[in-house]
């Protein structure tokens, strides 16, 4: 959940500044002069949604060795645990027909793993001190298999696609209705005043939370497809170990969400709270993994 967060607050951030950039620079003026037609608002916004997305995704990496102190195990390194990680990661990378990503360990007493990148050969796969404590070497290669699956399924990029269409309707609407409102609240003539200007502002946060449950469930969806992978590489059962592992580790939080590569805990969610969970309850998770049949 943390992760697909960051992503989309990263994402209303660098619209917001190249927005602003725009405005600075004449572009969007310019834009509105020539392009005030739905079309050329519709290209305008597709040109800054699907930006917006593939900046944020490009910045991803650096992002999480930045901001979650991710540290990179290099190839000669002599520590143990890393080299078995690297061996891990190199199998995976081999049996999903990927290039193989860097590999590292950040400092979190959750367990926790993700991967990130811009493309399936050139991606980061990182996992927290806490996964590497509390869970067996079987049940570590699960989620090391989880993760790389998500990097074999191409789901950085083809999140950063869906974000773009997203970003792209947030400012087309958001744009619409802020001239609508300079017309119909200020007299504006052209619908093209400060008013206009401001509720765009505005709008396009409100619109970017609203729309924020499409790309929730596509997350929650290419979770099942992570696991059934994970299920593929490690076997179901060293799977569904790892999730139950996982369970009992937050059995004493039963209404929380946990990041543990943003899994959410056995309770069922229903309504609002499940349009904007990241990850289906562990408790289906595991069901769908259990109804899929033993694996080697």
């Amino acid at each position: 959940m943390k992760r697909i967060l960051l992503f989309i607050v990263t994402n209303l951030a660098v619209l917001l500044v190249l927005t602003v950039v725009a405005r600075l620079l004449g572009i969007d003026t310019y834009l509105a002069a020539h392009g005030q037609s739905l079309q050329g608002l519709l290209v305008w916004a597709g040109l800054f949604g699907f930006g917006g997305a593939f900046v944020s995704l490009a910045m991803s990496k650096m992002q999480a060795k930045m901001f979650m102190g991710v540290q990179v195990i290099a190839p000669q390194s002599a520590d143990a645990t890393g080299q078995w990680l690297l061996s891990v990661i190199e199998h995976h990378a081999r049996n999903a027909g990927v290039g193989m990503p860097e590999v590292g360990i950040f400092n979190s007493p959750e367990p926790n793993a993700f991967a990130t990148g811009m493309s399936r050969n050139s991606a980061l796969v990182a996992v927290s001190t806490g996964l590497l404590q509390r869970m067996s070497r079987q049940e570590i290669e699960a989620v090391l298999g989880h993760e790389m699956t998500h990097v074999a399924n191409g789901d950085m990029v083809t999140l950063a696609l869906i974000q773009g269409v997203v970003n792209t309707f947030v400012l087309l609407l958001a744009r619409l209705v802020g001239n609508i409102i300079d017309r119909a609240v200020f007299r504006s003539d052209d619908g093209r005043g400060i008013a206009s200007y401001l509720a765009f502002y505005v709008l396009q946060i409100a619109f970017g939370i609203l729309a924020t449950p499409i790309v929730m469930w596509f997350s929650r969806w290419r979770e099942f497809r992570a696991d059934r992978g994970g299920a593929h590489l490690a076997g179901t059962a060293n799977m569904i170990a790892a999730l139950e592992e996982l369970k009992r580790v937050h059995e004493p939080l039963p209404a929380q969400q946990f990041a543990a590569f943003g899994i959410a805990d056995g309770a069922a969610a229903s309504g609002l709270r499940r349009l904007f969970m990241s990850h289906p309850p562990l408790d289906e998770r595991i069901a769908a993994l259990r109804a899929l049949g033993p694996t080697s």
